[in-house]
């Protein structure tokens, strides 16, 4: 099974980017430890600052993936773009937070690109991205 990874704007900066939100984990580390835990999925990820490169991988996803596993950061709550290529999607979609976004300033609690997703994991950590993969597991084996 093939799996995408779309991590949006200043999610390259995990680790170093308020830690007491987002935890001390880069991005990296973060990769390697769910590729560690999910060695029988073909795992491919993926960040851009840029909105549409994401809308051009979500695009891709649709060809040559079985789901997909996003972070639009905070284009989940503007980005009406990214929206509307998950809402072409016809595999599993789930977007993921790491923070709880509800616990945060109040235009976070609107996700746009949540209006597409099959599942939202938020405010788990870097334990959302393995919850997300277990879930698309799921979907696909029923």
């Amino acid at each position: 099974m093939k799996i995408i990874i779309i991590n949006g704007p200043n999610l390259n900066l995990l680790g170093t980017r308020e830690t007491q939100i987002y935890g001390s984990d880069t991005l990296e580390t973060i990769q390697k430890e769910v590729n560690s835990q999910f060695t029988n999925l073909k795992i491919s990820w993926h960040q851009t600052n840029l909105e549409g490169e994401i809308v051009d991988l979500v695009h891709k996803a649709n060809k040559d993936y079985d789901g997909i596993v996003i972070n639009p950061a905070g284009y989940s709550h503007t980005s009406v773009a990214i929206l509307d290529a998950l809402s072409i999607l016809k595999i599993p979609i789930v977007e993921v937070h790491l923070s709880n976004v509800y616990k945060r300033e109040d235009f976070r609690s609107t996700m746009l690109t949540a209006k597409a997703s099959d599942a939202i994991i938020a405010g788990c950590g870097k334990e959302g991205y393995s919850l997300a993969l277990k879930y698309i597991t799921q979907l696909k084996r029923n």
